[in-house]
């Protein structure tokens, strides 16, 4: 597909998201939260989109074809998915027996309409060369922004699109909001979830942005609630069980996930690597179904505190874990030796960020993160150094600003080898802790390289056998056209660890 004719369609979205060409003036519209693919593989893909609008039978046949042309002369594979009411007349199609390493279009029909057309690719065979050009991007507080990054990356020419967790924001809209949000509470329930979800999704940039390139996801806590931990919520809630399992199910329902990660009350298991040909192994995690809950919370709530180390001496516990001690034993046995790039696709900043002198009795750290879980960040950057894994770079976001970091198996030695390289990437719109704040935090923390809150936008990566490329794109939040710059560039040497400001 050109890209001239993929921002052309974008473009009608942006202009007119409700207008679907094959639909009648009076059509209820039933394509209105877009199409998208995921999880790509060699051989195939998610193709994913929810069926809208009133009056919808319980049950509803959707057909979905896909072709090797933008024209769909040359179609390769079709199907007929039911889309059920109990699943939100989600739509998961996975086609498979595809040829590796190629771009495919692909679209819906139902009750008499046809969806847009969205463009996707499976990954290259796994003894083929490859170049890998990507983005990883993350947070997107609806009420607080505009998405003017998400049109810019649907023009990006992209064959993956990281999202690394806060897809959806479970709070109500602030006072004097950019944008407003349905309801005016937290969201905890089924509906809720959903009626997020639809918000989120309607906006005409993030559909252009879906349509353009398959995604690679993982969730963070926002997708449920803020800082939950396992099944625990932030405020204690006795029933946050279910919260969790009408949270995992709206996730899956709007989500390019396969049917077989389908979640069964509150579990859904997202975990997954995805082989690049012989240029990569991506690995993706999470860091909230299976992890410890945080340490030192503050009096008669769960979550998060920002503590000294000498009054929270439990965060040195060896036993506590973020990804759990069955994740950690799959990543350790899972880092692949043959490849010149391992890719880690998690949720937050990993790089040790103390908000006061470490020499000062241990250093001041925020709990929900790898600092509140320093003794498991020590094992999984040992096990790096330990088996020489190659090309080893770990993706995040989560903390609403551009960090680059140098990953260390020993922070307090200033001489201890760089293990790994960390790109912790900004939001779309969610807002950042004062630039002043984290300037004054740099002195304590010489392994960050580079470090910004006062940047939305996202990281735009380009990886060959030799060298990953890095770009901070950055964006207004406030304008919905804005343009876009590059703030600064980053080059890492696959064999050798640490990234090279440009």
């Amino acid at each position: 597909m050109s890209r001239r004719a993929l921002l052309q369609g974008s473009a009608a979205f942006l202009a007119a998201p409700w207008l679907l060409r094959h639909a009648g003036a009076a059509d209820v519209p039933r394509f209105s939260l877009g199409i998208a693919s995921g999880q790509p593989h060699a051989s195939g893909m998610v193709l994913w989109t929810l069926l809208t609008g009133a009056g919808l039978p319980a049950r509803v046949p959707v057909q979905w074809e896909l072709a090797r042309d933008e024209a769909f002369s040359d179609v390769v594979a079709r199907g007929v998915e039911v889309a059920e009411a109990d699943w939100a007349h989600s739509v998961h199609a996975e086609p498979a027996g595809l040829d590796a390493g190629r771009w495919y279009w692909y679209r819906f029909r139902a009750l008499g309409q046809q969806s847009p057309t969205g463009r996707t690719r499976t990954a290259p065979a796994a003894d083929a060369d490859a170049t890998l050009n990507f983005v990883i991007t993350s947070c997107q507080r609806w009420d607080v922004g505009h998405y003017a990054a998400w049109r810019h990356i649907a023009a990006e020419a992209l064959d993956l699109i990281m999202f690394l967790g806060d897809y959806i924001y479970e709070y109500p809209s602030r006072p004097g909001s950019v944008r407003s949000l349905e309801g005016g509470l937290n969201v905890s329930t089924l509906d809720q979830y959903r009626a997020r979800y639809a918000t989120h999704k309607s906006d005409p940039a993030l559909q252009a942005a879906h349509a353009s390139a398959p995604w690679l996801l993982v969730w963070d806590d926002h997708e449920v609630g803020n800082d939950y931990a396992n099944l625990q919520g932030q405020e204690l809630q006795p029933n946050f069980a279910a919260q969790r399992a009408a949270a995992y199910r709206a996730y899956w329902e709007h989500m390019p996930f396969p049917k077989s990660v389908r979640p069964v009350g509150p579990d859904m298991r997202i975990v997954s690597r995805l082989d690049w040909g012989t240029l990569a192994r991506i690995h993706a995690v999470d860091d909230r179904q299976y992890r410890d809950v945080q340490v030192c919370p503050k009096p008669d709530r769960g979550g998060s505190n920002t503590v000294r180390l000498k009054l929270c001496p439990e965060l040195l516990d060896t036993r506590r874990s973020l990804l759990g001690t069955e994740q950690e034993r799959w990543l350790a046995d899972g880092w692949d030796l043959r490849r010149p790039w391992n890719l880690l696709a998690q949720q937050t900043l990993m790089a040790r960020y103390s908000w006061t002198d470490p020499t000062d009795a241990g250093g001041t750290y925020w709990t929900d993160g790898w600092d509140g879980y320093a003794p498991a960040r020590n094992r999984l950057l040992g096990a790096l150094a330990q088996r020489r894994v190659p090309g080893a770079v770990v993706l995040g976001g989560d903390v609403h600003s551009n960090y680059v970091a140098d990953l260390k198996a020993d922070f307090d030695d200033a001489d201890s080898p760089v293990v790994a390289s960390e790109f912790c990437g900004t939001s779309i719109t969610s807002l950042a802790l004062p630039q002043s704040r984290i300037d004054a935090a740099r002195g304590f923390n010489p392994h960050i390289r580079y470090a910004r809150g006062d940047q939305r936008g996202y990281m735009r990566f380009a990886l060959d056998a030799k060298q990953l490329q890095m770009q901070v794109r950055v964006v207004d939040a406030l304008d919905p056209l804005s343009g876009v710059t590059t703030a600064a560039r980053f080059v890492v040497d696959a064999q050798r660890p640490g990234a090279e400001l440009v």
